[in-house]
C-alpha cells in the first residue's frame, strides 16, 4: 500500500477526532453553564387535560426549554414554568427546589393587554375580543362547568396573565393575592410531554 492510498483514511480519522473533540467541548460547556432543558413532573390537575397530574393517574413529565425566551418574551398561548411571586408561594407548585415554588400555567395575556371574564358565552376576553380556547377543561368534581368571572385587568408591561387549562380547578392569576407574573420569573417554555410514553408529544403554543 503506497502513501497516497493511506491519506483518505488518515483524513477521515482526523475529521472523526475533531467531531468528538467538538462534542466533548460542547458537553463540558453544557455542564458548566447549565442544562438548556429541564425535566419537570406535573403533580396537580390545574392543567388538565393538557397535562396530567392527578390522583389515580401517572403524572406527566414535561421537557422545559430554558433558552426559549433569551431573545424575546412569552407569547399568548405558551405554556410556561415560572417561579411563583410572593403571593403564589403557598400551594399548587410544579416543584419546590430550594424552597421556591415553581408553577406551570398557560399565558392568556401579555403586558399591555386587557383581560377579563366572561362574555355572554362564558369566554375569556382579551382586548375586547373573545379568546377561542379549545384546551379548556372543567373538572366535574369541582362544580359547575363555568369560569369564575373577573373584571377587566390591564396587564402591566413586563408581566403575564396566566391561567390553568382546568378552569374550575386552578389557582392562578385570577386568585386573590396572585395576579400577573413578571416575565423575569419565567423559567422556560413547556415544549414536549415525554412521559408516560402513551402521551408523548409536542406542546408548544396553542396560537
Amino acid at each position: 500500500m503506497n502513501a497516497r492510498s493511506v491519506q483518505p483514511v488518515r483524513r477521515w480519522r482526523w475529521a472523526a477526532g475533531l467531531v468528538v473533540l467538538v462534542l466533548a467541548v460542547g458537553l463540558v460547556a453544557v455542564l458548566v453553564i447549565g442544562y438548556p432543558w429541564r425535566l419537570y413532573t406535573i403533580p396537580s390537575g390545574a392543567m388538565e387535560t393538557t397535562l396530567h397530574g392527578c390522583a389515580g393517574c401517572i403524572d406527566d413529565r414535561v421537557l422545559v426549554d430554558r433558552t426559549a425566551y433569551l431573545f424575546g418574551g412569552p407569547s399568548v398561548g405558551d405554556i410556561v414554568v415560572f417561579v411563583g411571586p410572593p403571593g403564589w408561594q403557598d400551594a399548587g407548585a410544579t416543584t419546590r427546589p430550594a424552597g421556591q415554588a415553581e408553577f406551570v400555567k398557560r399565558v392568556i395575556a401579555v403586558g399591555g393587554q386587557t383581560v377579563s371574564c366572561c362574555d355572554d358565552q362564558g369566554r375569556v376576553v382579551v382586548d375586547d375580543r373573545a379568546v377561542v380556547e379549545p384546551y379548556v377543561y372543567f373538572l366535574p368534581e369541582a362544580g359547575a362547568a363555568s369560569q369564575s368571572p373577573f373584571p377587566p385587568v390591564h396587564v402591566p408591561p413586563g408581566e403575564l396573565w396566566v391561567m390553568g387549562d382546568s378552569r374550575n380547578n386552578s389557582a392562578d392569576s385570577r386568585s386573590p393575592g396572585r395576579g400577573p407574573v413578571p416575565i423575569d420569573d419565567v423559567v422556560g417554555l413547556v415544549w414536549w410531554r415525554v412521559l408516560p410514553l402513551s402521551r408523548f408529544g409536542h406542546l408548544g403554543s396553542a396560537r
